[in-house]
């Protein structure tokens, strides 16, 4: 039976993260304005002052009990999930997936709109962290995204009870999503992607293809680094930042940065810092940075990005696509994706990027609520 959760984290906890920012020695960084070595130092400083002398947790605290927040034994993981209820007179279940370095934090700005009834429909929202991630428990050893769709439906089917449910998610999330819809085709009727992750066993098909695989390639061989690491080697990382928030704030701040739609050049324009540090401060207070990691551990060993050796294999439950312009694993032509696909819904929107929910949730909530209101 699921059980109500609330934070309650002490001062004693939130004063020993300030402490060990106010100790960080900042003369030893070489400072920069700009963020072509990774993340600029002065933007960090910025925040970390904010963080010690404005930022209150007690005030984010009180904003996360704010939403229904339970814990529940799956599979004997306890997972923590969101669980808002629509305001329609019919709410259709729909579950949102976050990634890395997200938490539940990125669909704060998201889940009321998602539970008013507009564009004729409303959802019963279900935001669980990802096991491993924020106040979910870990799992024994590193899974993958398909192993945690298997969690995530029993949550959905045999825990809360809904036998239909609809999925959204980006980065990770997208991954999970698909597998809900492949593996588990009977209880998940529909999903909507603001990310494409998979590969197709036979590559590009044609020149426009070609194209967009060879930009990809280049395009993300800056990017990759980090991948790399948490895909082969997450507990080397995970001693560098234990106990060290500003080395945790610096590794997700140049994610934000990198893949999002910055506004006016200023990451503090496009995600307030609050929005930036609450996120920052789940990790931390939760210390699942390493086991957040093991989700790239975990896809390696499931097979990678290929998602399935069968060619003629695809994901049959109607999917959507939300391609917004600063992903920044740029999406290959509607063509490509359709051999992984069933897609009946492609929006090119004008702005966003990779944490859609958290950026543009107007524009995010509108697209899933027009594509699901046509499988009701």
């Amino acid at each position: 039976m699921p059980n109500l959760f609330n934070l309650n984290y002490k001062s004693e906890e939130i004063n020993k993260i300030k402490n060990k920012i106010k100790e960080f020695n900042w003369s030893k960084i070489s400072f920069s304005n700009n963020w072509e070595m990774g993340t600029n130092p002065k933007k960090l400083k910025e925040l970390c002052e904010y963080w010690i002398n404005e930022y209150d947790w007690f005030k984010d605290q009180n904003y996360l009990n704010s939403f229904k927040q339970y814990k529940a034994n799956v599979k004997n993981l306890n997972l923590h999930y969101i669980h808002e209820k629509g305001k329609g007179e019919i709410n259709y279940p729909l579950v949102l997936l976050h990634g890395w370095p997200g938490s539940v934090s990125e669909f704060h700005n998201i889940i009321h709109l998602l539970c008013e009834r507009s564009n004729e429909i409303s959802f019963d929202v279900i935001a669980p962290s990802l096991p491993g991630f924020g106040f979910s428990d870990k799992p024994n050893e590193p899974i993958g995204p398909r192993k945690m769709a298997y969690y995530i439906n029993n949550l959905l089917v045999d825990v809360l009870g809904y036998k239909n449910y609809f999925a959204q998610g980006g980065d990770w999330g997208s991954y999970i999503s698909a597998w809900l819809a492949f593996d588990y085709p009977d209880n998940c009727k529909g999903i909507h992607l603001n990310m494409m992750g998979f590969r197709h066993i036979n590559g590009t098909q044609n020149e426009e293809e070609e194209k967009w695989q060879n930009k990809f390639e280049l395009d993300i061989e800056l990017q990759k680094g980090y991948m790399t690491q948490k895909a082969t080697k997450p507990l080397t990382l995970a001693y560098s930042m234990i106990d060290n928030p500003v080395g945790v704030a610096a590794w997700i701040l140049e994610k934000f940065h990198g893949w999002s739609h910055i506004k006016d050049n200023d990451l503090f324009n496009t995600f307030s810092k609050d929005e930036l540090i609450r996120n920052i401060m789940i990790y931390l207070l939760t210390n699942t940075f390493e086991t957040s990691s093991w989700i790239y551990y975990g896809r390696r060993m499931e097979g990678g990005r290929v998602f399935s050796k069968n060619p003629k294999v695809r994901v049959e439950t109607p999917t959507a696509c939300a391609i917004f312009p600063k992903e920044f694993l740029k999406w290959p032509p509607r063509s490509y994706v359709e051999r992984i696909y069933n897609v009946k819904q492609w929006t090119i929107m004008k702005r966003g990027g990779h944490f859609a929910a958290l950026e543009e949730p107007s524009l995010l909530s509108n697209d899933i609520k027009t594509f699901f209101i046509k499988l009701v």
